[in-house]
């Protein structure tokens, strides 16, 4: 065998190619190259100071002695050594300019040493190095073509003729050079190209040799085979093709039994048995997720085809779900219960019976069970809640379409012919919404309360799926159907786990290979998947409910939305008839529902805080007309009245008596009547108190009606005499409270009917008592300063036309002021039970400023009172002068007292008998102490002043004197001074001082 020529050979070829066209180029001038110009190699290499020039030696180069500075001398301690302050930065120039010299210097040292080593492999490629390193690399680029321009002035850079010899020269060494060191390489490599191709014969040798070898095996294995092992190779053949047949059998009767269970399957989905169509189902998903179909071309779309079936199932169980819990019936029977119940007021019963549930619950087993096996009951779940939801909406639409027309024929007063056609008194131009307002509030309140009916069906019956649902969801070990449902959660469980977990096209197909384990082993266990899976439904299951009351409560709210300004007119029962209805309604879908209804409570809210500000404004409108008409004269007080302060105000039952004399405890309550002698709180005088008459009654005068005033809330002097003769006995003259009776007039019961509604509103609108509260305390102040303006500032001689404001109209303003004060207290603590702590302390503050304000009121009548007797003293006392004149320029003829002593008795009698008939007795005692100090004070200072000269002036001053202690010792003060006579003053004192003896009392 031939042996290839060598790289070596190659490169060396080459390469004496390259130097013999140097040689050719320069030939010409080698001749001319100057002896003088060559030197040594190593000369230049040693020297490392050598100078740059465009040469490549030059000859006359040496190396430059280095200057240095001289060393300072050894001076004292204080000047630095030598060399302490030069640092490793001041060498940069110099280390810089040797580098590339000391480079070049180094790598001839180590090619020294490289070659003193073994002589067998020593020098071998280093005189390529030594090449590489004495010729420039310009001459061993690939592209070096002298043709180019650019390489031509690189490697010939000559100007001159002197520069062109010396150029021949280099290019003749260069030339030398590389042949030189070719020669040594091919030298020292020579051996081992000869041992190389020795030793490659050697192998082909080997190779001939082993393919004879290998050529003989195979002839030896051909003959062992065709002898000994043909006979065993057949009978393995045999049986690998009976297993072959076997497994194409088994494959066949598979492909036979997958054709049966899709046929089977499709005609359990046709007759929807739904049980045995998921088990077919089962068992085609095992061969699907197993090995047994992998292959075979025929089921490559039966997985797609479980899928779709599986899907139909779902379909199946869902319309059926939505069948069993939607009863179509209730719809239905709802509307017809609500149509009796708005014609004929009767109701009918919307809760289940026993057997209805029970037969709900079994219709419900089966399909909940198929839902939990392919984990669609959640989403069906939804599905109902949606539907539920549209029903419910749906129910309410047709209530209000089938009851509406009944209903507006009912307000109109036409009767409604079912089939036939109501007359059309708007002109067919009302919208749903004008006809809702313009029903009546009785009509209303019907159609709510067949809505009522309507909608408590529907969720009853939701209510009762709901708890067929989680009774099934909640099956305890004993039930007959326990296993099955634990059963079919794990399974439901594991399917949706999967879902979430696979999240692609088959996604409702269900994976039962880890199903099967988990039922083998323990169905009735729930897992943790079992028991999210469980929760979700029963979630779903709540949700469906909640969203169906949420549906009814936003349709509630919406009927009411559109009547919210008729609800602000209506009246106070009316109002709580539609408030409680749908308070009731409210309680009753919240306890079905599990959640508060906030849209309904919401704006039931706000028409209740609407109702509360309409109402108190139109109070306020009507007890300001009232006042206005008011002629402040006593009336009976029929027995609804005495009923709603008994029933609101009283804790115990009041009877009737003698309250004449008051309970000591009342007395102490109420305290001592102030006294304000001077009358400085009254507004202006009051005309003269001749218009009292010999009984102290004036005439009472019809209260005339006006149209701001509804026909409940007229004069309750014009009605009340009436019903008393047509019920036979006599009416009640007071108003009992507390062991007190009060003489009323007609603004007074007018303003317990207000309190009590008011009252009544707290009652039942407990989250309005702030606001009630406030408005409360708003009437009470008009109430209070109207009366004092009309009263005590006679401003009701203005607008009610009295002549004058006498003390009888004193007496009944302050009867009125003092009842109020009396329940004031009652009514705040009414309205505290219903308040929140943290709006009482506002409140508080309101009724003490409102209390202590009636408290004022009432002393400055009684004040008044007071100051009117003071003004008819001091004015009889402005004529005493003249009297007294009289009686000394006559005789003493006339036994009698004077006409001074006379009147002021008169007065003050009649002034007792008023108050005595009106007043309670403490209130006649505290007023009519205030009059004895007054007139023991002024008649004393009169008299003292007064010069008697005449002994007939002595004696009739003496009569009188004695004449006006007996009336003052009469009157009812309670013996304050607890002196032996009573009311002993200062005129009993003038009198012992003139005439030397007490007056006998």
């Amino acid at each position: 065998m031939d042996s290839s020529p060598s790289r070596l050979g190659r490169y060396e070829s080459n390469l004496a190619n390259h130097s013999s066209k140097i040689v050719r180029n320069s030939s010409s001038l080698a001749k001319s190259i100057s002896d003088s110009g060559s030197q040594s190699l190593a000369s230049i290499l040693n020297n490392p100071h050598a100078g740059k020039s465009d040469y490549w030696w030059s000859p006359t180069s040496s190396i430059p002695a280095p200057e240095f500075a001289p060393l300072p001398a050894a001076n004292s301690a204080g000047i630095p050594k030598p060399g302490s302050e030069v640092n490793k930065p001041d060498f940069g120039p110099y280390l810089s300019s040797i580098t590339e010299h000391y480079s070049r210097f180094h790598d001839i040292q180590q090619h020294e040493s490289l070659e003193g080593q073994d002589s067998e492999f020593a020098g071998q490629g280093e005189a390529l190095v030594a090449c590489l390193r004495e010729v420039p690399a310009l001459y061993f680029k690939e592209d070096f073509q002298l043709e180019d321009g650019g390489t031509f002035k690189a490697a010939c850079p000559f100007k001159t003729t002197a520069e062109n010899l010396v150029l021949q020269e280099k290019l003749s060494q260069y030339l030398d050079t590389v042949e030189l060191h070719l020669v040594k390489e091919i030298s020292l490599r020579s051996s081992s190209f000869y041992e190389a191709q020795g030793q490659l014969e050697d192998l082909n040798a080997k190779i001939v040799e082993g393919c004879n070898r290998i050529r003989e095996l195979k002839e030896t294995i051909r003959l062992l085979d065709s002898d000994l092992v043909g006979s065993a190779r057949r009978v393995q053949e045999v049986n690998i093709r009976r297993e072959n047949m076997v497994a194409l059998r088994k494959k066949l009767m598979l492909i036979q039994y997958v054709n049966q269970a899709l046929s089977t399957l499709k005609l359990l989905i046709t007759s929807a048995d739904c049980a045995g169509a998921l088990d077919v189902t089962l068992d085609l998903q095992h061969l699907l997720d197993g090995n047994e179909l992998t292959g075979m071309h025929c089921f490559r779309n039966l997985r797609d085809h479980v899928a779709a079936s599986v899907d139909s199932i779902n379909s199946i169980l869902s319309a059926e779900f939505l069948h069993v819990t939607m009863h179509d019936e209730v719809s239905i029977e709802g509307v017809r219960a609500s149509t009796s119940i708005a014609t004929n007021g009767k109701e009918e019963k919307t809760e289940l019976n026993e057997e209805e549930v029970s037969n709900l619950r079994d219709r419900l087993l089966p399909v909940i069970i198929g839902l939990l096996r392919t984990a669609r009951l959640p989403a069906v779940l939804r599905i109902y809640r949606d539907t539920l939801t549209a029903d419910m909406k749906a129910a309410f639409k047709a209530a209000v379409s089938e009851l509406l027309p009944v209903l507006v024929a009912k307000s109109l007063g036409l009767e409604f012919i079912s089939g036939g056609r109501m007359v059309n008194t708007d002109g067919g131009g009302s919208s749903l919404a004008d006809k809702l307002k313009n029903l009546s509030p009785e009509c209303f309140l019907q159609l709510l309360s067949a809505i009522f009916i309507v909608v408590q069906a529907h969720l009853v019956r939701a209510s009762e799926v709901k708890k067929a649902i989680e009774w099934i969801m909640c099956s305890r070990e004993g039930h007959y159907a326990a296993n099955t449902v634990a059963a079919a959660i794990a399974v439901g469980a594991a399917a949706a786990e999967t879902t979430q977990e696979t999240d692609s096209h088959g996604s409702n197909l269900l994976s039962y290979s880890s199903i099967g384990d988990a039922r083998d082993n323990d169905a009735t266990r729930p897992s943790d998947s079992s028991g999210d899976f469980r929760t979700d439904v029963l979630r779903e299951n709540t949700e469906a409910v909640v969203a169906a009351c949420d549906a009814a409560h936003h349709r509630w709210a919406k009927l009411l939305g559109v009547r919210a300004k008729t609800h602000e007119k209506l009246r106070l029962q009316e109002f709580l008839s539609v408030y409680n209805l749908t308070l009731e309604f409210m309680n009753v879908t919240e306890k079905i529902g599990g959640r508060l209804g906030y849209s309904i409570r919401g704006i039931l809210q706000s028409q209740a805080k609407n109702f509360v500000e309409c109402h108190h404004e139109s109070q306020m409108t009507k007890m300001k007309a009232i006042l206005e008409q008011e002629n402040w004269n006593e009336i009976d007080v029929p027995e609804e009245y005495q009923n709603i302060v008994t029933s609101l105000f009283s804790s115990e039952l009041l009877v009737s008596g003698d309250t004449d004399d008051p309970p000591v405890d009342i007395a102490t309550r109420n305290g001592e009547m102030g006294t304000n002698g001077d009358g400085s709180n009254s507004t202006q005088n009051v005309d003269r108190i001749d218009s009292v008459g010999s009984s102290g009654d004036s005439v009472v005068q019809p209260l005339p009606a006006q149209n701001n005033i509804t026909e409940n809330d007229t004069s309750v002097a014009q009605s009340s005499d009436a019903r008393h003769r047509e019920r036979g006995r006599s009416s009640c003259r007071t108003l009992l409270f507390k062991g007190l009776a009060y003489h009323m007039v007609n603004c007074g019961l007018i303003l317990v009917k207000m309190l009590s509604e008011y009252i009544e509103m707290i009652t039942y609108l407990p989250a309005q008592s702030p606001e009630i509260g406030q408005r409360l305390v708003e009437l009470l102040k008009f109430f209070n300063t109207r009366t004092a303006q009309l009263v005590l500032g006679a401003g009701a001689m203005q607008v009610s036309g009295l002549k004058s404001i006498t003390s009888k109209h004193l007496a009944l303003s302050s009867q009125v002021i003092g009842f109020t004060y009396a329940v004031i207290p009652e009514i705040r603590r009414i309205l505290f039970s219903k308040v929140h702590e943290t709006r009482k302390t506002v409140i508080a503050f309101e009724f003490d400023r409102v209390t202590q304000d009636y408290k004022i009121h009432q002393d400055e009548i009684h004040s008044k009172l007071v100051q009117i007797m003071k003004e008819r003293l001091l004015f009889h006392l402005r004529g005493l002068p003249e009297i007294v004149e009289s009686w000394s320029s006559s005789e003493d003829s006339n036994t009698q007292p004077s006409q001074f002593a006379r009147s002021i008795t008169k007065e003050v009698n009649v002034l007792q008998r008023v108050l005595s008939r009106t007043l309670h007795e403490f209130e006649v005692q505290s007023i009519f102490r205030q009059v004895v100090v007054i007139f023991h004070a002024q008649i004393s200072e009169a008299l003292s002043k007064i010069d008697i000269s005449t002994p007939q002036a002595k004696t009739r001053l003496h009569r009188d004197i004695e004449s006006l202690l007996q009336c003052i010792r009469s009157l009812p003060s309670g013996n304050w001074s607890d002196s032996s006579p009573p009311n002993w003053g200062q005129l009993d004192e003038l009198s012992v001082q003139r005439f030397g003896r007490e007056v006998d009392p």
